[in-house]
């Protein structure tokens, strides 16, 4: 199935790109109104800022440099699937169980349940490698 020219499994590849974004976004939520003298966020130095934060600021920090270090593996296994010539639905339910594990991953990660997202990073993991076989 294609929508706009794109498979489901390459519309997939663009949401597992943007959720790193997404991530920031939550990590540095909340504090753009606040002065940096008072500990707002600081556009002048971000990763100093993030580095300072704790709690689910520092976990979605966290989810976020996750985010982007699974991004080139997910990206490789969704292009040789294609390559290979895979089922195309099958493609498209791996690919699409795969973003579903990996925003749990995020939100797991946030409710600081760290047993669950280690759990789901290794679903979301034997769903990339499944994706290099089918």
């Amino acid at each position: 199935m294609t929508y706009a020219g794109l498979t489901v499994a390459y519309w997939t590849v663009l949401v597992a790109a943007l959720l790193p974004f997404g991530c920031a976004g939550l990590a540095k939520g909340g504090a753009f109104g606040t002065p940096r003298s008072q500990g707002g966020f600081d556009n002048h130095d971000p990763r100093a800022w993030l580095a300072r934060q704790g709690g689910w600021r520092a976990r979605a920090n966290a989810a976020q440099t996750n985010s982007f270090e699974a991004l080139p593996f997910y990206i490789g296994a969704v292009i040789i699937a294609h390559q290979h010539g895979a089922f195309q639905t099958r493609l498209d339910l791996l690919c699409f169980l795969y973003i579903v594990l990996r925003l749990m991953y995020i939100l797991f990660y946030l409710a600081d349940m760290a047993s669950a997202r280690s759990a789901t990073w290794m679903l979301a993991l034997a769903v990339n490698i499944a994706l290099l076989f089918i």
